[in-house]
Protein backbone atom coordinates (compact mmCIF):
# COMPACT_ATOMS: atom_id res chain seq x y z
CA UNK A 1 0.00 0.00 0.00
CA UNK A 2 2.90 2.35 0.74
CA UNK A 3 4.16 2.08 -2.83
CA UNK A 4 0.72 2.91 -4.20
CA UNK A 5 0.39 5.95 -1.91
CA UNK A 6 3.90 7.12 -2.74
CA UNK A 7 3.23 6.71 -6.46
CA UNK A 8 -0.01 8.70 -6.20
CA UNK A 9 1.75 11.39 -4.14
CA UNK A 10 4.53 11.79 -6.71
CA UNK A 11 2.09 11.75 -9.64
CA UNK A 12 -0.10 14.36 -7.94
CA UNK A 13 2.95 16.56 -7.38
CA UNK A 14 4.00 16.30 -11.01
CA UNK A 15 0.52 16.76 -12.46
CA UNK A 16 -0.66 19.51 -10.09
CA UNK A 17 2.36 21.45 -8.87
CA UNK A 18 4.26 21.33 -12.16
CA UNK A 19 1.66 23.29 -14.15
CA UNK A 20 1.30 25.87 -11.37
CA UNK A 21 5.04 26.52 -11.23
CA UNK A 22 5.32 26.83 -15.01
CA UNK A 23 2.17 28.91 -15.56
CA UNK A 24 2.97 31.21 -12.63
CA UNK A 25 6.48 31.75 -14.02
CA UNK A 26 5.09 32.55 -17.47
CA UNK A 27 2.48 34.97 -16.12
CA UNK A 28 4.60 38.13 -15.47
CA UNK A 29 6.27 38.20 -18.91
CA UNK A 30 2.93 37.40 -20.56
CA UNK A 31 1.38 40.41 -18.81
CA UNK A 32 4.23 42.66 -19.99
CA UNK A 33 3.76 41.46 -23.58
CA UNK A 34 -0.04 41.54 -23.56
CA UNK A 35 -0.74 45.25 -23.46
CA UNK A 36 -4.05 45.86 -25.24
CA UNK A 37 -3.65 42.84 -27.51
CA UNK A 38 -6.71 40.59 -27.13
CA UNK A 39 -4.74 37.42 -27.85
CA UNK A 40 -2.13 38.45 -25.26
CA UNK A 41 -4.80 39.08 -22.65
CA UNK A 42 -6.31 35.69 -23.51
CA UNK A 43 -2.96 34.06 -22.81
CA UNK A 44 -2.74 35.83 -19.45
CA UNK A 45 -6.28 34.73 -18.60
CA UNK A 46 -5.40 31.11 -19.49
CA UNK A 47 -2.26 31.16 -17.34
CA UNK A 48 -4.26 32.52 -14.40
CA UNK A 49 -6.87 29.78 -14.85
CA UNK A 50 -4.17 27.09 -14.93
CA UNK A 51 -2.73 28.45 -11.68
CA UNK A 52 -6.11 28.50 -9.96
CA UNK A 53 -7.38 25.12 -11.15
CA UNK A 54 -4.15 23.21 -10.61
CA UNK A 55 -3.48 24.79 -7.22
CA UNK A 56 -6.86 23.38 -6.15
CA UNK A 57 -5.92 19.97 -7.52
CA UNK A 58 -2.59 20.39 -5.72
CA UNK A 59 -4.34 19.94 -2.38
CA UNK A 60 -4.08 16.22 -3.12
CA UNK A 61 -0.28 16.42 -2.82
CA UNK A 62 -0.06 17.08 0.94
CA UNK A 63 -3.06 14.82 1.61
CA UNK A 64 -1.36 11.92 -0.15
CA UNK A 65 1.95 12.93 1.43
CA UNK A 66 0.54 12.64 4.94
CA UNK A 67 -1.00 9.27 4.10
CA UNK A 68 2.30 8.05 2.66
CA UNK A 69 4.35 9.34 5.61
CA UNK A 70 1.95 7.73 8.04
CA UNK A 71 2.17 4.39 6.21
CA UNK A 72 5.97 4.65 6.20
CA UNK A 73 6.08 5.63 9.89
CA UNK A 74 8.13 8.79 9.24
CA UNK A 75 5.70 11.52 10.34
CA UNK A 76 8.13 12.78 13.01
CA UNK A 77 11.30 12.74 10.91
CA UNK A 78 13.07 16.09 10.62
CA UNK A 79 13.27 16.02 6.82
CA UNK A 80 9.52 15.49 6.62
CA UNK A 81 8.73 18.22 9.16
CA UNK A 82 10.96 20.58 7.15
CA UNK A 83 9.18 19.55 3.93
CA UNK A 84 5.76 20.10 5.48
CA UNK A 85 6.81 23.52 6.77
CA UNK A 86 8.22 24.58 3.38
CA UNK A 87 5.10 23.29 1.64
CA UNK A 88 2.92 25.36 3.97
CA UNK A 89 5.05 28.45 3.33
CA UNK A 90 4.87 27.86 -0.45
CA UNK A 91 1.09 27.48 -0.27
CA UNK A 92 0.87 30.66 1.81
CA UNK A 93 2.89 32.61 -0.75
CA UNK A 94 0.72 31.28 -3.56
CA UNK A 95 -2.52 32.14 -1.77
CA UNK A 96 -1.45 35.49 -0.26
CA UNK A 97 0.76 36.97 -2.97
CA UNK A 98 0.80 35.16 -6.31
CA UNK A 99 -2.88 34.47 -7.06
CA UNK A 100 -4.22 37.83 -5.80
CA UNK A 101 -1.56 39.75 -7.73
CA UNK A 102 -2.40 37.79 -10.88
CA UNK A 103 -6.04 38.86 -10.42
CA UNK A 104 -5.04 42.51 -10.00
CA UNK A 105 -2.85 42.51 -13.10
CA UNK A 106 -5.52 40.80 -15.18
CA UNK A 107 -8.09 43.36 -14.01
CA UNK A 108 -5.72 46.14 -15.11
CA UNK A 109 -5.35 44.55 -18.54
CA UNK A 110 -9.10 44.05 -18.86
CA UNK A 111 -9.65 47.72 -17.99
CA UNK A 112 -7.14 48.77 -20.64
CA UNK A 113 -4.79 50.23 -18.03
CA UNK A 114 -1.03 50.21 -18.41
CA UNK A 115 0.67 47.69 -16.18
CA UNK A 116 3.74 48.95 -14.37
CA UNK A 117 6.88 46.84 -14.66
CA UNK A 118 7.36 47.02 -10.88
CA UNK A 119 4.04 45.17 -10.44
CA UNK A 120 5.09 42.31 -12.68
CA UNK A 121 8.58 42.27 -11.14
CA UNK A 122 7.12 41.90 -7.64
CA UNK A 123 4.90 39.06 -8.87
CA UNK A 124 7.90 37.41 -10.52
CA UNK A 125 9.80 37.63 -7.22
CA UNK A 126 7.03 35.91 -5.25
CA UNK A 127 6.63 33.32 -7.99
CA UNK A 128 10.37 32.64 -7.88
CA UNK A 129 10.25 32.16 -4.12
CA UNK A 130 7.27 29.81 -4.51
CA UNK A 131 9.16 27.78 -7.14
CA UNK A 132 12.35 27.69 -5.07
CA UNK A 133 10.44 26.37 -2.07
CA UNK A 134 8.92 23.58 -4.19
CA UNK A 135 12.34 22.72 -5.60
CA UNK A 136 13.70 22.50 -2.04
CA UNK A 137 10.82 20.25 -0.97
CA UNK A 138 11.50 18.01 -3.97
CA UNK A 139 15.16 17.68 -3.02
CA UNK A 140 14.23 16.91 0.60
CA UNK A 141 11.80 14.24 -0.57
CA UNK A 142 14.51 12.58 -2.66
CA UNK A 143 17.49 12.90 -0.32
CA UNK A 144 15.66 12.59 3.03
CA UNK A 145 18.62 13.65 5.21
CA UNK A 146 18.79 11.70 8.44
CA UNK A 147 16.22 9.19 7.22
CA UNK A 148 16.94 5.50 7.57
CA UNK A 149 15.54 5.07 4.04
CA UNK A 150 17.51 8.01 2.57
CA UNK A 151 20.06 7.79 -0.22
Amino acid sequence: MTKVLLSLHVLAAIVAVGPVTVAASMFPPAVRRAGADAAGVGTVRLLRRICRVYSGIGLAVPALGFATASAMGVLGDKWLVASITLTAVAAGILIAFVLPRQDELLEQLDAGQAVERSGTARLAMFTGIFNLLWATVTVLMIVRPGSTTGA
